[in-house]
């Protein structure tokens, strides 16, 4: 008989959507630009709903934006803006889709200051993955002075829903901190990937 795999606690009873993404995506370090801009518009998009909302619509955003090209995205004129206030693949807050355009604009801008956005942003870290070893799901902080220092500054570069909670949210995402717990199958693949192994 299979040995049950244990899980962080919030992965699982919500669906196999869910499931797979913290079992495949959930604290992989991301050093493509692709990855961080797609995480950076979910994770605005995000703000003050469940992630799963935005995780089962995750096809819709892709439709919705083309698919997360920032390029593409960054030039979306106020009719296609209009138009995706319409969509029902997405969250309709025109706040969020205006974000979103705003934020793809001042993406390329950083890419063009570090020659790429995976460098202005793991720089936060030192460039290598910050590895916690939480015990239970409760240890896990929701910021930390990491999210802090980085939402400052990309307020101050105008970015829009880039608060230190969201910004935590993106850096579990996009693996600049393992904080799958100890006990978790993924925590030392995680932490292997950070590694080099």
């Amino acid at each position: 008989m299979a040995k049950p795999v244990t899980r962080c606690p919030w992965s699982e009873a919500v669906s196999e959507a869910y499931l797979h993404y913290h079992d495949t995506e959930w604290g992989v370090p991301a050093y493509a630009d692709a990855t961080q801009f797609e995480f950076l518009l979910l994770e605005g998009a995000q703000a003050g709903l469940s992630w799963s909302t935005i995780l089962h619509r995750r096809a819709g955003y892709r439709n919705a934006f083309a698919n997360f090209d920032v390029e593409k995205v960054a030039r979306f004129s106020e009719k296609r803006i209009l138009r995706l206030q319409e969509d029902t693949g997405i969250i309709r807050n025109k706040l969020k889709i205006r974000a979103a355009v705003t934020n793809a604009q001042l993406f390329i801008a950083v890419q063009e200051e570090f020659g790429s956005f995976a460098n202005y942003i793991w720089a936060f870290v030192d460039g290598r993955p910050l590895q916690n070893r939480w015990r239970t799901q409760q240890d896990v902080p929701v910021t930390t002075p990491v999210s802090d220092a980085l939402s400052k500054d990309m307020k101050r570069r105008g970015f829009k829903f880039v608060g230190s909670l969201i910004m935590y949210a993106h850096m579990q995402a996009t693996g600049l901190v393992n904080d799958h717990i100890v006990g978790c199958f993924r925590h030392k693949p995680c932490k292997d990937l950070a590694s080099g192994k």
